[in-house]
């Protein structure tokens, strides 16, 4: 019997290494390199890095007798030529004290910057119809909206959106649906997903990646806030939650209103800004990112992604939340547009500031003089392009290409590369004497990049 058994281990251990030897097969696809998945092994100085958004100019201030300084749970997406939000009107007194009722508020715009609050006619508030007020009735502490782009969903129910309610003793994530974004009913009498803690932004959407939705939502674990999450092939039945799991070694802290969305332009890829909060901080709150592939372990970056002091009132008690939304605007197309709210609590009202990150560039792989090898891949297209940034004037990355065996392919050395300068959101990789790399196309190899005072943002091949 051992013989047989020994043969039947050998046979396993042999297939388990040809899986894990296996290419990966990453096409025509964006890589942007938010985690370690392409990479194989770094050299020299070169580590990965987490930038930060630049802060630019507030665009939303909730000033309306409807809204208030507890105004909250921001969702952004674009739809088409205009952009919309969705958000909590709310209002408390210096005794933290709500001083009128939550009610969902929307407003629209045309370049994501300047946004209006249309007179909607929907609901009453103290007497008159003309606000922006969207929904009002269960669901309105933490309303979020999102476009369903399953191709198999009716357009009545187009528009969707998930919120947190108790309807005779029936507590949980209740899910609305909407033909045109404006007018909203429950698609189903009681909630749908029942275990968690769900009073903050809790989230669905539809993953054109995997073909499923996924939703996202809050929970206490010991006393801890955790984030859970749960698929769903029709957006009413949904598979028993699962909380989020990260690497060894990932400080275990309070994370909730997680926005995660798939990754802009890479949908294999998703990506959060979750809440960090600081119980023995003054409660204060500040948002950090995270990235997944496969939606549930995700790699967290311990850096505050938006810190207290960018650029100001968000240093007080839940004043620091980043919305649900990374949209690209138009006529700036080398930029992502990040949203993070500011002063809570603190005045008559609070504010919705913008923020800009360069396009893909969350992370990037730096280095003064080392370099980066990836993981054995196959690739369809004709050339290499690359996203890279010199941070001095004698700054350069070049590339070599690799044979399954790690030797360089005749023809594609480091040094046959021409040395790519300068700061280029989409420069080809250019080898002398090599007209396109056709005939390397899904065959295995790894690119090997040296970098000499640069930084690498993303890559594809196209």
């Amino acid at each position: 019997m051992r013989c047989p058994l020994l043969l039947i281990l050998a046979v396993v251990a042999c297939s388990q290494q040809g899986i894990a030897a296996k290419p990966l097969a990453i096409g025509s696809r964006l890589e942007p390199l938010v985690d370690r998945f392409l990479v194989d092994s770094f050299s020299g100085d070169a580590a990965q890095v987490m930038h930060r958004p630049a802060a630019k100019e507030v665009v939303l201030v909730t000033g309306k007798p409807w809204e208030g300084n507890t105004s909250a749970y921001y969702t952004v997406f674009r739809d088409g030529d205009i952009f919309r939000m969705y958000y909590r009107g709310s209002h408390a007194d210096p005794k933290m004290k709500r001083t009128h009722r939550e009610v969902t508020c929307y407003a629209e715009s045309r370049d994501g910057i300047h946004w209006t609050k249309p007179e909607l006619g929907l609901f009453d508030f103290k007497g008159s119809r003309k606000n922006n007020i969207v929904w009002d009735g269960i669901g309105t502490h933490c309303f979020a909206a999102f476009k369903d782009t399953n191709p198999k969903c009716p357009p009545k129910a187009r528009y969707k959106a998930i919120s947190a309610g108790r309807s005779q003793d029936k507590r949980g994530l209740y899910i609305f649906q909407s033909p045109d974004a404006i007018h909203w009913k429950l698609m189903a009498d009681g909630p749908v997903i029942t275990r968690g803690a769900f009073d903050s932004q809790n989230l669905a959407f539809f993953d054109p990646h995997v073909g499923l939705y996924r939703a996202y939502h809050r929970i206490f674990i010991g006393g801890v806030r955790a984030i859970m999450t749960e698929t769903s092939r029709d957006y009413r039945s949904w598979t028993e939650p699962v909380l989020l799991k990260y690497p060894k070694g990932t400080p275990n802290e309070h994370l909730y209103t997680n926005t995660v969305r798939n990754y802009p332009g890479a949908e294999h890829i998703l990506l959060g800004f979750p809440t960090r909060y600081l119980p023995k901080e003054g409660s204060r709150v500040e948002p950090v990112m995270m990235t997944s592939r496969d939606g549930v372990n995700f790699r967290r970056w311990t850096k505050a992604v938006v810190p207290e002091t960018a650029p100001k009132d968000r240093g007080g008690n839940r004043s620091n939340y980043m919305t649900w939304g990374v949209l690209e605007l138009p006529g700036r197309p080398g930029e992502f547009s990040v949203f993070a709210t500011e002063a809570y609590y603190e005045g008559p009202d609070s504010r919705v500031r913008r923020f800009v990150y360069r396009k893909d560039g969350l992370v990037s792989v730096r280095a003064g003089r080392g370099g980066l090898t990836t993981r054995a891949l196959t690739f369809k297209g004709r050339q290499l392009v690359i996203n890279h940034r010199a941070r001095s004037r004698s700054g350069s990355i070049r590339v070599e290409l690799l044979d399954d065996e790690g030797n360089p392919i005749d023809g594609f050395e480091a040094s046959d590369c021409v040395p790519l300068a300068g700061d280029h959101l989409a420069s080809r990789v250019a080898w002398k004497g090599q007209r396109d790399l056709a005939r390397l196309s899904g065959m295995p190899i790894q690119l090997r990049f040296v970098i000499r005072d640069a930084e690498l943002f993303s890559l594809r091949f196209q």
